[in-house]
């Protein structure tokens, strides 16, 4: 069973006189509804300087903001047989290569077909850190995604990698697909990124409510109108490389949320994650695995070449 997790803010004179509820819920960085962080005010699991407030609390410049995260609900997973193309495995990691259009782990219109239900089944030892709902997960990438992923099959494991992701250690290449012609051969978007305020479904490069947000990225090859790069994550923040490439004017290709309507049409955006680094929780050496591109890729990079 996983503890109570803790989330705090102290929050600085741009956001006083902000609501409580409203500058919660722009800060989340998983999706919350605005009506479920009343409910957390309500049941006191949120605090401002150590004591309860109500939903409509005016912030103050220097208030020490903390919320309680309830654990998840109880919920029994499924173990189901689906098939894993696994790069890796030992008594501590598993490291799976993803496909396109699978999502990482259970939640609301998504309680089955999931990768933990695979995981579940093929493994039936992951760790516990993060509760019923997402066992083993010790990162994710977007169910549009393809690529690699690692999941830990005890805490122990799971404390290791969680440790190195935050520590920006961990190796994670992506290849993309993107609009346009990129005209630097390298470079660096360092831009922070924040629910977008008039969607907060999506997200987008903002100043307010926003984390530090790093992408490295470097040309692989120009297709006049479309350019295959390579993207390095410095830090890993929900859609970041969606939302960096698009700040920079080269949205991905096939991109459901931040692409664009014009152009090359593909089920889920053209973004595979190929190389996934990490120092191995038990053994301590450096394991770097690579998970070539999917034919859906590979075909549209072939007739690129051939116009």
């Amino acid at each position: 069973m996983s503890e109570t997790e803790i989330r705090e803010w102290v929050i600085d004179q741009a956001y006083a006189r902000d609501r409580i509820d409203k500058y919660i819920t722009e800060s989340w960085e998983e999706e919350v509804s605005r009506s479920q962080v009343q409910l957390w005010i309500a049941s006191g699991q949120v605090k401002v300087n150590g004591n309860p407030v109500k939903a409509n609390y005016k912030l103050a410049e220097g208030d020490r903001l903390e919320v309680s995260v309830p654990e998840p609900a109880a919920v029994e997973i499924v173990p189901e047989d689906i098939p894993l193309d696994v790069a890796y495995e030992d008594r501590d990691v598993i490291v799976v290569n993803k496909p396109r259009g699978m999502v990482v782990h259970p939640a609301p219109g998504h309680g089955s077909g999931t990768l933990v239900n695979a995981l579940m089944y093929h493994c039936k030892d992951l760790s516990g850190i993060n509760g019923e709902l997402r066992p083993g997960i010790v990162h994710r990438i977007d169910k549009d995604t393809s690529g690699l992923l690692m999941a830990a099959k005890n805490d122990k494991a799971h404390a290791s990698l969680a440790a190195q992701l935050k520590d920006h250690s961990v190796t994670r290449r992506y290849v993309a697909l993107v609009h346009g012609n990129v005209s630097h051969d390298q470079g660096t978007v360092d831009a922070p990124i924040g629910r977008d305020p008039q969607d907060r479904k999506m997200f987008t490069v903002i100043e307010k409510n926003s984390k530090h947000a790093v992408t490295h990225f470097a040309v692989l090859e120009r297709f006049g109108d479309y350019t295959l790069l390579e993207l390095q994550l410095e830090t890993g923040r929900t859609h970041q490389i969606r939302v960096h490439m698009k700040f920079i004017g080269h949205p991905l290709v096939g991109d459901p949320m931040y692409g664009r309507n014009k152009g090359i049409k593909m089920d889920g955006q053209a973004l595979h994650a190929k190389v996934l680094g990490f120092i191995h929780p038990s053994s301590g050496e450096y394991m770097e695995f690579m998970a070539e591109l999917p034919a859906d890729m590979v075909e549209l990079l072939a007739n690129l070449r051939s116009r």
